[in-house]
């Protein structure tokens, strides 16, 4: 398997978007953001479609219209009143724009799959380079800003009491959410992202009680969905994306199952 350079590329690739989701999708769950992540899948569609339309690659379009879009639909969706309403428009929006740059483009419908399910075999070496700077950025950062990330997100009263820029940080952290989401979707696809970004972070506030636990967990939850979902998807001729939403939806009714025989 690992003679194929397309699978070596695969491996790390995924191994790097694990990391990146694990680490960061504690923090979506914990700031009720899963909302988001769907909308920015969408937003990422078109952003793909929009960057074969003009020539650039799948993953430079992404990133173009989820960082330009990700603070815009963040504050527009901070009150619950109006969040399905800008959440619908927004996304009906962004998956027609989808569908039109795509048809001006004039892409056979594989390129269409590629960008909403993903695509192991169109992962070239210089993609890898590429996500793994940005998986490299996305975490760096992460780091600088985890203290007080994490007090923003577990604690907002305590964060606003103790002068916590939390206006600062919900914008960064937005931004890094786009980039995360550009990221990861060369793997599972646009349609499938939240499913790294949620799923893992939310098995794992049943196995962990410390933040940092969490994201251990959610990180190997992540890698055993990857790993698995691309060795599955290899013996079987099989689409990935499949293998690894079943993966991590299995680890996550596993950690209710868990959860429940311990509340027993």
């Amino acid at each position: 398997m690992f003679s194929f350079d397309f699978m070596r590329n695969a491996y790390l690739a995924s191994t790097m978007i694990a990391i990146v989701c694990g680490f960061i999708g504690v923090f979506v769950v914990a700031r009720n953001m899963s909302f988001l992540t769907h909308t920015l899948s969408e937003i990422g569609f078109a952003g793909a479609a929009f960057g074969m339309f003009v020539g650039l690659t799948p993953l430079n379009g992404m990133l173009l219209f989820t960082m330009v879009s990700s603070v815009l639909v963040g504050r527009m969706s901070t009150k619950a009143a109006r969040r399905e309403d800008s959440i619908s428009a927004i996304s009906g929006l962004f998956i027609g724009l989808g569908v039109l740059f795509l048809a001006l483009s004039n892409k056979s419908a594989s390129y269409a799959t590629n960008i909403l399910f993903g695509s192991v075999v169109g992962i070239s070496q210089g993609d890898v380079y590429q996500m793994v700077v940005l998986a490299a950025i996305v975490l760096i950062i992460l780091f600088l800003i985890y203290r007080s990330l994490k007090f923003d997100s577990f604690d907002p009263v305590g964060a606003k009491a103790q002068h916590v820029k939390s206006g600062l940080i919900s914008v960064v952290f937005l931004l890094l959410l786009a980039l995360s989401v550009s990221v990861a979707a060369q793997i599972v696809g646009s349609l499938l992202i939240f499913i790294l970004l949620t799923l893992p972070a939310a098995s794992a506030k049943y196995f962990a009680h410390s933040v940092s636990g969490m994201i251990g967990v959610a990180i190997l939850c992540g890698l055993i969905g990857v790993w698995g979902g691309l060795y599955l998807g290899y013996v079987t001729n099989l689409p990935v994306s499949f293998f690894i939403a079943t993966i991590e939806c299995g680890l996550y009714f596993t950690a209710l199952g868990y959860n429940y025989l311990r509340e027993r």
